[in-house]
């Protein structure tokens, strides 16, 4: 397991890490985030998404630049203080809600046209990644994104980043295809478009 977790990343994990630095992963300031986050935003394949779904949002920095591009808006976290500050961060973007939540045991109900899985997947194990992969199937729209980021580097999580991404495409092989892949130094960037397109 080279030292990994088992199982799928407890809540607290995240809410301890949350208390110890309100932004764990520097994303007010780090140029890595700066640079994911732009080339996120550039790789989505529409202008303008009728409702979307970012899961892991933590602390709203992308979630604010996200909702620009969106008339609805779930965002979801599983550290309530991450919430508390997502929310504080885009307090004057009404058509952006917050849900506190564990995925997959907590999804949002209804239809996305785009759905954002940016840092989250590698923190799952193979049975709640394919837990998730239904969530995702039963409430992705006919021709709606999925989006994938994820950081390829060494971690102590359940999957390493490629292996969660692979896995996850290969699961989704049946509601889902590859539609751009891009690969850096430090993260990969893929985004799915549904397969089940109508007409």
């Amino acid at each position: 397991m080279n030292g990994r977790h088992a199982h799928t990343l407890p809540a607290r994990y995240f809410v301890d890490l949350y208390a110890s630095n309100p932004d764990p992963w520097r994303f007010t300031s780090s140029e890595y985030e700066r640079g994911k986050y732009a080339a996120t935003l550039q790789a989505l394949p529409q202008a303008r998404y009728a409702r979307a779904l970012e899961v892991g949002c933590s602390i709203g920095v992308f979630t604010r630049e996200l909702g620009a591009r969106c008339a609805d808006l779930v965002a979801l976290d599983i550290a309530p203080s991450a919430i508390e500050a997502a929310r504080a961060r885009c307090a004057d973007r009404p058509q952006i809600d917050f849900v506190v939540g564990a995925v997959p045991e907590v999804w949002p109900e209804g239809h996305f046209d785009l759905i954002v899985l940016s840092e989250v997947l590698y923190f799952l194990d193979r049975d709640d990644l394919a837990r998730l992969v239904a969530k995702v199937g039963r409430s992705l729209m006919p021709g709606g994104d999925c989006v994938l980021v994820h950081w390829t580097g060494e971690t102590d999580y359940p999957l390493s980043g490629d292996e969660a991404v692979e896995g996850f495409v290969s699961l989704a092989s049946s509601i889902c295809r590859p539609l751009a892949q891009r690969r850096t130094e430090q993260y990969r960037l893929d985004v799915l478009r549904s397969g089940h397109e109508a007409g």
